[in-house]
């Protein structure tokens, strides 16, 4: 018969939570000083929580020093668990919240990027509305991927997102909230850039390089429709504008962020009337268990804001 083996941890006291707090945060910032400005704590008190996690766990979180700051292998796998736990955490106190029929603690948003500059977008007035219905809840806005936002969503890490649709999941509810043009732009050293858009047609332009997204999207979605040969890959929208502006790349962006670089005349948009492709953005929470009141309620405030 094996014999038992002696758990590492025994109860998780609140000291646990504090280090983890803190670890999250190291990891977060990407290092103790980063981490120390965002904690408003002195580097010296992050180093020594670390360490001190590092001791109660008996695992070594991460290494630190002239080559910089990595996570170990096994900071990577404790740091995946203190986001569950400590998102699970922030839904035991919501749930409580909810009991007594208040709206307090943190409400974690996660938005695609590049959303305010478009004037269909109302969430600066659904913020508002919230910020008048529930004024004791800490708000907390993140800028992320459409596959992140979806994972911190089911995860728990966010409780609301709101991203292009693209597909739909059983674990996730879905809200229409506005549309978006994207028109494809090339920049003004492109050999595009100075050429008649008349004769242009999705066979023409397959010739060029393309960049696009680098994960599943309605971006991924029409290049693969129309076959454009994805030569350069980018995260976000900024880093399509960039390969754009270098001149060696077409790609796809949201008509309102473009606005500026073509007013400048550093990029124009290629034949508006016929590359283009719309989308809708929707409003995206956790199917099961059941959103708190807190994400319901900063919802209804997003329809109510796009409703008007």
């Amino acid at each position: 018969m094996q014999p038992k083996t002696k758990a590492v941890l025994g109860q998780l006291s609140d000291m646990d939570f504090r280090l983890l707090q803190v670890f999250k945060s190291v990891a977060d910032c990407g290092g103790m000083a980063a981490a120390g400005l965002e904690l408003n704590i002195g580097i010296s008190t992050v180093s020594r929580h670390v360490k001190d996690l590092e001791e109660r766990l008996k695992l070594r979180l991460c290494s630190r020093g002239r080559a910089g700051f990595a996570l170990t292998a096994e900071g990577e796998r404790i740091y995946e668990e203190t986001q569950r736990l400590l998102a699970s955490a922030d839904i035991f106190r919501a749930s409580v919240d909810d009991i007594h029929r208040r709206m307090g603690g943190q409400l974690h948003v996660a938005v695609f990027d590049k959303t305010a500059s478009n004037p269909a977008c109302k969430i600066r007035q659904a913020i508002a509305l919230f910020a008048e219905l529930a004024p004791d809840v800490a708000l907390n806005f993140h800028v992320a991927t459409i596959n992140m936002i979806e994972r911190g969503v089911i995860d728990g890490q966010f409780q609301v997102g709101i991203i292009p649709a693209h597909r739909s999941s059983e674990s996730l509810t879905y809200d229409t909230l506005f549309g978006e043009t994207m028109l494809l732009h090339c920049g003004a050293d492109h050999p595009l850039f100075p050429r008649v858009d008349a004769g242009l047609d999705w066979h023409g332009i397959r010739s060029y390089q393309f960049a696009g997204l680098g994960y599943h999207s309605p971006n991924m979605e029409i290049s693969q429709q129309v076959r454009l040969p994805r030569k350069a890959t980018g995260f976000d929208q900024e880093s399509i504008a960039t390969l754009i502006l270098s001149g060696k790349y077409l790609g796809f962006l949201p008509d309102h962020y473009a606005r500026g670089f073509v007013a400048d005349g550093k990029m124009r948009a290629v034949h508006p009337a016929l590359f283009r492709y719309e989308c809708d953005f929707v409003a995206i929470l956790r199917g099961s268990p059941r959103p708190s009141r807190v994400a319901l309620a900063f919802q209804q405030c997003l329809l109510d804001a796009h409703a008007r």
